[in-house]
């Protein structure tokens, strides 16, 4: 019987927001996936270690999960995207965490589709490419990649469903979480902060999950000169939900250029609602955390009371 294929994905960045596209095409390939462990303290330092100074947490994060199963796979899996369009371009870790990886462990292959659109170079074209490069047919890596897709649209479309299912039915608090995937499921990262909202009775509701489209449509209400495609998608949530929560946090990485500029905006052009920045770096505590949380969610309070005796 041949082996299979392992196929090492780190559990860090752009795997939140893809995790479906990619387990499924690889699986229906018929290669092995092994996915990193959440993040602990330990991954976290490795990726220090590997990481220059200047990378933000986040990045340093996916080079500890690359580390942390580096030498259990034939392959590491690492995409590399650049643009989707003329003024839709994406930070530039996703353009060069590629070239990264292949010189920071040499020792390993590294496999990867390249979105550069504006160079005509695709998706599925990517997709086809690293199907062949794992020797696969090319019938079976189109059907693969048509059933992937569509099992991320479902998962999409499924928990936007779900989310506005729960701010139309839940009456208590409701709090806008404005991060990326990456760092709002990150267990170091974002997790101790939801954790936090839930155990005090607020409902987290989250900017990366909404219909892509509409919310890059929606961020033009808020700037229109704006180029990071991840980003438009987070704010345009903001405009898309405005009228249904109470506060707003944004959580993001030091020192993360895209969001320190993308937040900054927000925080001079909002004035409706209340927002609370939180600048996470490796030094963060918990303690420092929930005191910053507990203020912020007073503040709320206070407001709604005044604006509920108002009316």
């Amino acid at each position: 019987m041949a082996k299979l294929d392992i196929i090492g994905i780190p559990r860090a960045l752009l795997y939140y927001k893809y995790r479906y596209l990619w387990e499924c095409f690889f699986k229906e390939l018929g290669c092995h996936i092994l996915l990193s462990p959440e993040t602990n303290k330990e991954i976290m330092d490795q990726g220090i270690n590997h990481s220059i100074d200047e990378s933000c947490l986040s990045a340093k994060i996916y080079m500890g999960h690359i580390y942390a199963i580096i030498n259990q796979v034939d392959y590491i899996f690492v995409p590399r995207f650049c643009n989707f369009a003329r003024q839709e371009t994406v930070c530039t870790k996703f353009n060069a965490l590629y070239d990264i990886v292949r010189n920071t462990f040499p020792h390993k292959e590294v496999l990867h589709y390249n979105v550069d659109v504006l160079k005509r170079n695709g998706e599925l074209k990517g997709f086809i490419k690293m199907g062949l490069a794992l020797k696969k047919n090319f019938f079976l890596i189109v059907k693969a990649y048509i059933k992937a897709k569509l099992k991320q649209k479902h998962h999409d479309k499924l928990a936007h469903k779900q989310q506005a299912d729960l701010i139309n039915n839940e009456s208590c608090l409701k709090m806008l979480i404005v991060a990326h995937p990456y760092n709002r499921y990150d267990k170091l990262v974002g997790f101790p902060i939801i954790k936090y909202l839930m155990e005090n009775n607020i409902m987290p509701v989250y900017a990366d999950i909404v219909d892509h489209k509409v919310a890059r449509q929606r961020s033009l209400n808020i700037s229109k000169t704006l180029h990071w495609t991840y980003s438009k998608e987070l704010i345009g949530a903001i405009d898309y939900y405005q009228d249904k929560i109470d506060g707003i946090i944004f959580i993001s990485t030091f020192p993360c250029g895209p969001d320190s500029l993308v937040n900054e905006l927000c925080l001079r052009k909002i004035k409706y609602v209340p927002m609370l920045n939180l600048v996470l770096d490796e030094l963060q505590g918990e303690a420092g955390l929930h005191t910053r949380l507990e203020s912020f969610i007073d503040i709320i309070k206070i407001r709604k009371n005044k604006q509920e005796a108002v009316s």
